[in-house]
């Protein structure tokens, strides 16, 4: 292995072409794909088990959060919630308290939400079918691909951030713009079949050390759209109201403005808008977490 930090093997210049869908060429990338990865694959608490309901968990954390967050995380929600029938008749105020530093909270609804309806509907057993995961709470199309991939081994056709960044890179340096549509059937071609869940591993290892190495190829991709700075924004402070309450059980809303210093009207707005959704419960002035499950 080597020890520079040249993560792409020499590989990081485009050397496909759009039409290179012949076997020749689409064997030369799949090879030097599942190479880098043998030589930079990286090691991740959900690569080490084929239980669907971590995997499932690991897929959903992963959703708009940085893997280092997700690997800081990972193994204590599974620690503390260790299987689809222990988190589904948790507290959700204890759900939070393990998820806070994650963000998007909601996602953590989403979880029991579908921790729920696989011990309701399939008997603790999570359904091998892209087509049945993707009607669950907070997964779409995408990540029951990716779910399938990884807890099943399905070979499936899909696309995430780091995947469409190398296709982009490697088969359309010429391109302005790229739909992912154009990637779909290379997608489809270099498929790995004989092992999808380390195929995708290694495109999605690659892609993370291109983004290091060269400028972001997702930047042509028509589906790019640049993350809102997260200071200042509505997801800050719902955070930061969660964070308030969970730290002090039960709060007054005149507290609760004192504390987070924000304007009012968007405030109460915000606190509104999370009583609706179910994180928090409203008693007068009062707001405590909703400690069901």
């Amino acid at each position: 292995m080597k020890n520079s930090n040249q993560e792409t093997l020499d590989s990081t210049r485009p050397q496909f072409t759009r039409d290179d869908s012949s076997g020749t060429g689409i064997q030369a990338f799949r090879q030097m794909v599942l190479l880098h990865y043998k030589h930079y694959g990286r090691d991740m608490p959900w690569r080490n088990t084929t239980d669907p309901y971590q995997i499932l968990v690991s897929e959903i954390m992963l959703q708009q959060t940085q893997v280092e967050r997700v690997t800081a995380k990972f193994s204590e929600f599974i620690r503390v919630f260790p299987d689809f029938s222990t988190l589904a008749i948790a507290p959700l105020a204890d759900i939070l308290a393990v998820w806070q530093g994650m963000g998007y909270n909601r996602r953590a609804i989403a979880l029991q939400k579908c921790a729920a309806r696989v011990t309701a509907e399939y008997g603790g057993v999570l359904p091998a079918d892209v087509d049945i995961l993707a009607t669950f709470p907070g997964i779409g199309k995408a990540t029951a691909s990716s779910i399938a991939a990884f807890a099943f081994n399905m070979p499936v056709v899909f696309i995430e951030t780091n995947i469409r960044r190398v296709f982009i890179h490697f088969f359309f340096a010429e391109n302005e713009t790229v739909n992912d549509s154009d990637i779909l059937p290379l997608a489809g071609k270099s498929l790995y079949h004989e092992n999808p869940r380390i195929w995708y591993w290694a495109l999605m290892d690659l892609g993370s050390a291109l983004k290091k190495t060269v400028p972001n190829p997702n930047r042509r991709s028509v589906h790019y759209s640049r993350q809102s700075p997260f200071d200042g924004s509505d997801r800050k402070i719902r955070g930061s109201i969660i964070r308030i309450i969970l730290d002090k059980k039960e709060v007054e809303e005149e507290e609760l403005l004192f504390i987070l210093n924000e304007d009012p009207t968007r405030v109460k707005k915000i606190i509104s808008a999370l009583v609706s959704e179910g994180f928090i419960s409203r008693n007068g002035n009062h707001f405590s977490v909703v400690r069901e499950g």
